[in-house]
């Protein structure tokens, strides 16, 4: 195990929070304000890492802390010099193994750039009957929206993207991916897996560096930002310029913005999947 002092981790600490504070605190402070972001906001509601668990900063399994107290309280942690323990790393077998399946299974697939992400166009299909998620102006108005996705192609194939169809969309969907099946059907150019990279980054904290975790977060910020820029809501006032995905032009911009993201995720996942591999290696029992 290697040993870090607290002259060589505190400054990596520190330098973990300010990274992510450039995001975290405007969300902190449209928090106090009770001002919300339908862009920014996403990944501190959508997903379950709180801000504070985001700013904390973990070494990872195999490495040790001198001096760390607010480490040794923490959950899987323990020892002099505070590390994670094995122990921790073997109770967490079945989660690393779901992710590894999950990971390897959609790095194996070419990207899929089709989408245009419809997905959130047909959150909000008919939403004169079903409302919309955001409390935002439709740019093509109810009915606008409503031709757009009648007269495409909807292949997601993202089960947490998908889940969110309205009624009346999802059997427009030519996909029907399910919640158990996700290694069957998530690909790399899909914008909502290139997101969850973060997610799973931070499932497997403190077992992964806080850099990965970082990384992904960054990663999953800047797709957010493509995310909704491609969605049917009129984000003009908060400095948003649309990917208008309804025009040939719209399409050929963000399949590219999409094949940008995918190369970036692809290193990222294949971290994670290596990280994946070096804690199942870790709870292995030894042979005497």
């Amino acid at each position: 195990m290697r040993v870090l002092s607290t002259s060589e981790w505190r400054p990596l600490a520190e330098a973990h929070a300010a990274r992510v504070d450039a995001f975290v605190q405007p969300h902190l402070s449209r928090r106090a304000d009770q001002v919300t972001h339908p862009v920014h906001d996403f990944l501190f509601t959508y997903y379950s890492q709180r801000p504070a668990q985001l700013r904390r900063w973990h070494p990872g399994f195999g490495v040790g802390l001198e001096d760390a107290e607010e480490h040794a309280g923490l959950k899987g942690y323990a020892g002099d010099p505070v590390s994670v323990t094995t122990a921790y790393v073997v109770s967490q077998r079945p989660l690393l193994t779901q992710l590894h399946t999950l990971l390897t299974a959609t790095a194996a697939r070419a990207p899929q750039l089709g989408c245009f992400g419809l997905h959130e166009w047909a959150m909000v299909h008919r939403s004169a009957e079903h409302g919309t998620r955001h409390d935002r102006p439709l740019r093509l108005g109810a009915e606008g929206t409503d031709a757009v996705v009648e007269s495409h192609r909807i292949a997601c194939s993202h089960f947490d993207a998908f889940r969110f169809f309205t009624p009346t969309a999802r059997p427009l969907n030519t996909l029907q991916p399910g919640r158990d099946d996700r290694p069957a059907f998530e690909q790399p150019g899909c914008l909502h897996a290139g997101m969850d990279l973060y997610k799973h980054a931070f499932r497997l904290t403190p077992m992964v560096p806080s850099d990965l975790v970082a990384d992904c977060f960054e990663l999953a910020r800047d797709i957010r930002v493509l995310d909704m820029r491609a969605a049917p809501y009129d984000l003009a006032d908060l400095g948003f310029e649309p990917v208008r995905i309804e025009t040939a032009e719209g399409k050929r911009e963000y399949a590219e913005a999409q094949r940008v993201f995918a190369e970036r995720g692809a290193p990222l996942r294949r971290r994670l999947v290596e990280e994946c591999e070096r804690l199942l290696a870790a709870g292995e029992p030894q042979n005497s």
